[in-house]
């Protein structure tokens, strides 16, 4: 009876061990302290002093920082991580080197939505860097939310 019992407890414990899952912050994990400090007419200084060196930038009209964030969950050791969550903060700078917008980028239903003004980008409207990339650089077959996914490995 006392062996059932010692083997009872022992798989129980070798079981619970399994079922616990582990979350992987992989980029930038946006703080919304440090997003606080920089409102819109920061200096750039102040926005790498808050938020820290940026994942990519792009200086093709004015300058914009692009801080890039993945979240993906694995169930047990052997099995692969699920990507939940993805994410892109871009910081807009104006020719003097202030913050102009902020916005936050997500992949909700399948199309890129600003998290911050609660909008979907549209083409025409912003020919940044992010705007391009999203909108296919050209390749009218492609939609944003498409080169998104693959920019952000979807």
């Amino acid at each position: 009876m006392r062996l059932g019992a010692a083997i009872a407890v022992v798989s129980s414990i070798a079981l619970a061990g399994c079922s616990t899952s582990e979350v992987f912050n992989q980029g930038y994990v946006v703080d919304q302290t440090a997003l606080d400090l920089t409102p819109v007419g920061s200096s750039r200084e102040q926005v790498l002093l808050s938020l820290g060196t940026p994942s990519t930038t792009a200086t093709f009209d004015n300058e914009v920082f692009y801080y890039v964030s993945q979240k993906r969950i694995r169930g047990a050791m052997f099995m692969k991580p699920k990507l939940v969550d993805q994410s892109v903060l871009a910081v807009y700078f104006d020719d003097d080197g202030t913050v102009k917008q902020i916005a936050n980028y997500t992949l909700q239903d399948g199309r890129v939505f600003d998290m911050i003004s609660r909008t979907t980008p549209t083409g025409g409207v912003d020919k940044s860097f992010l705007a391009q990339v999203l909108s296919g650089a050209g390749d009218p077959q492609s939609t944003g939310a498409a080169v998104a996914r693959s920019i952000l490995g979807n």
